[in-house]
């Protein structure tokens, strides 16, 4: 990669809509050109050239036309059928303006096997392509069925030795079949020809399948993206950064939404490889400010909420210490813990709802801060502030979540609240937000993760699942390199069943003490809402983990959750759902623990479903 920066492509199989809505949202995302996918043309109205116009009045280029399938066969009147065909897509070419065409390894059961035979037959399509100023990008599908290798895809391309005939290469089919990107140096940089990118989950499953319905884009899963490209610029590729995704959620999101993610994975792909290859002579720009923890956690509140919150906060060993000067909004304390009751949040849902509207985190450099977050195209939210008033930035989460960045001190936000009279105390113990779990729509998971980890320089950790009372959940945390800001996001695979009162996307915040066996038991007398922990619950924990005897009566008496992995040992307890959907919990990490106590969730969700279907009006039963 030169100085200046690679042309940044996007197929327009990543993207929802009709060809229409895919070049609109690419333009509105910043690409600077395309790929065109057969069948987004094949269902237009517009002819080839009026495409090219349009694309070219936008200011788009059309850098491939894809996928050109099944050329080489061992039947010559096939071959020769197959040769008729290309003439007449690189006459569609030639209307559209592009001088590239993706030519697939085949998968036909007349696909030729005998490398001299693959390679003249694909001379000679580049031949025709040659006479008409176009090339050949030829790709191996990682199911080929005789080529699924990039080395062999480069073996045939070498042999049939034809300037008009390079390699695409595609991230997914090389790292998919555990491909060595190093190998790409033997390559002339003149012979790649195009490069696909593509990121996956790490999965168990047929490569054809994984490819189809998997793939997202770089940064949102498993495979080594920086270090593949790293491999194709050293070997002299100049050409554009070009994402090809086929993804099921991507394919129904909003476009233009997944086309900012995208653009945004890319400045992500490109920061990443400035800092892991200074040699090939890319500057990253400035690194995220460092993250030192929570300077607040808001919950939007109304009128019936906000005093059921105020009086669980309470309970919990919270100070009611500031009033807003110029808005209805409280500051709560304890320790380092702080959570902003806000009631002039105007929201569609009904009355008694409360939820996680905003988090403030503190940076080394809130400016710096809020300008990365806008580089890598988080959306700036307007704000309304008295004169006297902190200037804070904000931007929103993909799930809507407002984040702040702050620098708590006397002249900063907390000034912005008058005292009540109230002094912050030790409490109940709680010191400090620990984690906030958000859970997500299903359509923004990987697109929150992708968010977090290049606007806020957080790190994604492994994708856990389990199976929960109403089925199966997704949790993935994205932490700072210290672990003072964890977010826990989780998912809901599949639409939730509508027989059960439901806890719509709940979301908690989690804080922290040096000793949960006495907050437990202050949070008791306080009259804290605790959820109850079942006896089987603790039996099966007591049969199951060797916890010490004396720690393992504290866990009964005081209803704890509890969970150990190889570095230490976590204790938490929940409150019970506050305003629909928020709920307290209260951890102690001891000798390193870094985990969540995911394994307890289901157990914590089945609680959560006995209490509310207890507390709610009983239901007809059908007859």
């Amino acid at each position: 990669m030169s100085a200046e920066r690679a042309r940044r492509t996007i197929a327009t199989v990543c993207l929802s809509g009709t060809l229409e809505d895919k070049l609109a949202a690419a333009l509105a995302a910043g690409f600077d050109g395309i790929e065109v996918f057969e069948p987004d043309l094949i269902a237009s109205p517009w002819a080839p050239k009026e495409l090219a116009a349009r694309c070219a009045d936008l200011g788009l280029s059309i850098d491939l036309y894809q996928p050109f399938r099944d050329l080489d066969s061992t039947d010559p009147d096939r071959f020769a059928r197959n040769l008729r065909r290309a003439e007449a897509k690189f006459q569609l070419m030639a209307e559209l303006g592009t001088d590239t065409v993706l030519v697939c390894s085949s998968v036909g059961p007349d696909a030729v096997d005998d490398p001299d035979q693959l390679a003249g037959q694909l001379a000679a399509a580049a031949a025709r392509a040659g006479e008409r100023g176009l090339r050949i990008a030829y790709e191996a599908l990682a199911w080929g069925r005789h080529v699924s290798t990039w080395d062999r895809s480069w073996d045939a391309v070498r042999r049939a030795d034809s300037p008009a005939l390079g390699l695409c290469l595609d991230s997914f089919h090389v790292l998919s079949r555990d491909g060595d990107p190093a190998g790409f140096a033997e390559i002339p940089g003149d012979k790649l020809f195009f490069l696909q990118l593509a990121d996956a989950p790490h999965m168990d499953m047929d490569v054809l399948q994984w490819s189809r319905h998997h793939r997202l884009f770089p940064g949102q899963g498993a495979f080594d993206l920086p270090g593949f490209l790293g491999h194709v610029l050293a070997a002299g590729y100049s050409g554009p950064l070009s994402l090809e995704v086929f993804n099921d959620v991507f394919r129904q999101a909003e476009p233009g939404r997944a086309a900012v993610d995208a653009m945004r994975s890319l400045l992500w792909l490109e920061e990443a490889l400035a800092l892991r290859r200074p040699d090939l002579g890319t500057t990253p720009p400035p690194t995220a400010p460092a993250l030192s923890g929570y300077a607040f956690a808001e919950l939007a509140v109304d009128g019936v909420s906000g005093p059921q919150l105020a009086d669980a906060l309470g309970a919990l060993g919270f100070a009611h210490t500031g009033q807003h000067r110029s808005k209805p909004v409280q500051l709560w304390e304890q320790g380092r813990a702080r959570v902003l009751l806000n009631a002039s949040v105007v929201r569609a849902a009904g009355p008694g709802v409360a939820e996680v509207a905003a988090l403030a985190l503190e940076s080394a450099d809130p400016a710096r801060s809020a300008a990365r977050a806008e580089a890598f195209r988080a959306p700036v939210l307007p704000r309304t502030r008295g004169a006297t008033e902190a200037d804070l930035s904000a931007v929103a989460a993909p799930d809507g979540t407002e984040i702040f960045f702050a620098r708590t001190g006397p002249d900063g936000w907390p000034a912005d609240f008058l005292p009540t009279g109230e002094e912050a105390g030790p409490g109940a113990g709680l010191t400090a937000v620990d984690h906030v779990a958000l859970t997500q729509p299903f359509d923004s998971f990987d697109e929150a993760g992708l968010f977090y980890r290049a606007v806020l320089g957080l790190e994604p950790e492994s994708v856990t699942e389990y199976a929960a009372p109403f089925g199966l959940v997704r949790s993935r945390a994205v932490t700072g390199p210290d672990r003072a800001v964890r977010l826990a996001l989780s998912v809901s695979l599949l639409r939730r069943g509508g027989w059960a009162p439901g806890v719509p996307a709940p979301q908690h915040v989690a804080f922290s003490t040096d000793d949960i066996v006495a907050t437990a038991r202050a949070l008791r007398a306080a009259g804290a809402p605790l959820l109850a922990v079942t006896g089987n619950y603790h039996d099966d924990l007591d049969a199951r983990l060797d916890v010490p005897p004396g720690l393992m009566a504290g866990v009964r008496e005081c209803g704890l959750f509890y969970d150990e992995d190889r570095r230490g040992r976590y204790l938490h307890l929940f409150t019970e759902v506050l305003g629909s959907r928020v709920f307290f919990e209260v951890v102690q990490r001891i000798a390193g623990y870094d985990g969540y106590g995911e394994g307890n969730a289901p157990v914590r969700m089945a609680a959560h479903r006995r209490l509310r279907t207890a507390l709610e009006p009983e239901r007809p039963t059908p007859s």
